[in-house]
């Protein structure tokens, strides 16, 4: 039988045990306050209570790692498991446990414990190759945890998010197809004046983008692009313009007896140096005013142009 094999990693959090906890247990969240997070759905629910997650995540500037993991949370006991379902070589097994143990009303430690067993066939380095890659990766996220828990009364006033729907009456698979076809888009959409797209990996996109803003203001972003036909596009910009701290979001597509209702969504972190590029004495609240009137423009604008794609072949067809 393989040798299991721990790592450990701990730090301690001037932030209360349940905020440290909800920020881990929140899926949604990782991809905004989390570097390397992209994307993360819960793909199955067992009767116990677990939950299948499949997580998406960079591995360096222009690749993603996907994986699967069994998730138990145990909010009493202030505990997260996560059993990886077949890892990658040459791991036979992987199990991370995270725990929350408050040392005062306001400070916790978090440790992350990772369990892990190699298949038998592997080199003879790999248990410390696996070491130091749990080394490399897992400080940082605890990092990223102490950060954000700790500065979330003045964080969350700057983290803006919204949703907007447009009803298009075409074929939900030409939806998706504008959307996905980025490539496409300076021909097709105004304010994109280039976009340099490459997708090594199907279904997976990296792209440098150059836009204008309704209010003339220029823009050079790098974004990764995570595709699942024909109902979702979720986003992360990697390289974000001067005004963010984070920026996330989706093309979600829900189709209806009379067409498709396409919904783009905005998660946007305000960064706070950078409030006077909008002017003298700018104020977070007239930055998120900003934001939501800039952003909702761009991508409703993006979504209308879809529209008139999918209609025309919507009436193409109906004459055909």
């Amino acid at each position: 039988m393989s040798r299991t094999h721990l790592v450990r990693h701990a730090v301690t959090i001037e932030a209360p045990a349940e905020r440290c906890y909800a920020l881990i247990a929140d899926l949604d969240a990782w991809a905004q306050h989390f570097a390397p997070a992209v994307h993360a759905e819960i793909l199955e629910r067992a009767d116990d209570g677990a939950e299948l997650v499949r997580r998406w995540a960079l591995t360096g500037d222009s690749s993603v790692h996907t994986w699967d993991a069994w998730r138990r949370m145990d909010p009493e006991a202030a505990r997260i498991v996560l059993d990886q379902v077949e890892p990658d070589a040459p791991l036979a097994s992987m199990r991370a446990t995270w725990t929350f143990s408050s040392e005062a009303a306001s400070t916790t430690e978090v440790v992350v414990t990772h369990e892990f067993t190699l298949r038998d066939d592997s080199p003879e380095d790999a248990a410390r190759t696996v070491t130091e890659e749990l080394d490399g990766r897992t400080p940082g996220q605890l990092e990223s945890l102490r950060q954000t828990a700790t500065a979330w009364e003045e964080l969350e006033p700057r983290v803006i998010s919204f949703e907007d729907p447009l009803f298009i009456g075409g074929r939900l698979e030409d939806v998706y197809e504008f959307l996905y076809a980025a490539d496409k888009w300076p021909e097709r959409v105004p304010h994109v004046g280039k976009l340099d797209l490459t997708e090594k990996t199907p279904g997976i996109q990296f792209f440098d983008m150059h836009t204008e803003t309704p209010d003339g203001r220029a823009h050079t972003t790098r974004s990764v692009r995570i595709c699942l036909p024909h109902n979702k596009i979720v986003y992360k910009q990697t390289g974000l313009p001067a005004l963010l701290d984070a920026h996330t979001g989706h093309w979600v597509f829900v189709e209806t007896p009379e067409g498709v209702v396409a919904h783009a969504r905005h998660t946007a972190t305000i960064k706070p140096s950078a409030l006077p590029l909008l002017g003298e004495g700018t104020t977070v609240a007239d930055a998120r005013r900003y934001l939501r009137r800039v952003l909702s423009t761009n991508s409703l604008q993006t979504l209308r142009y879809a529209q008139q794609f999918a209609e025309e072949r919507a009436r193409a067809g109906a004459t055909a």
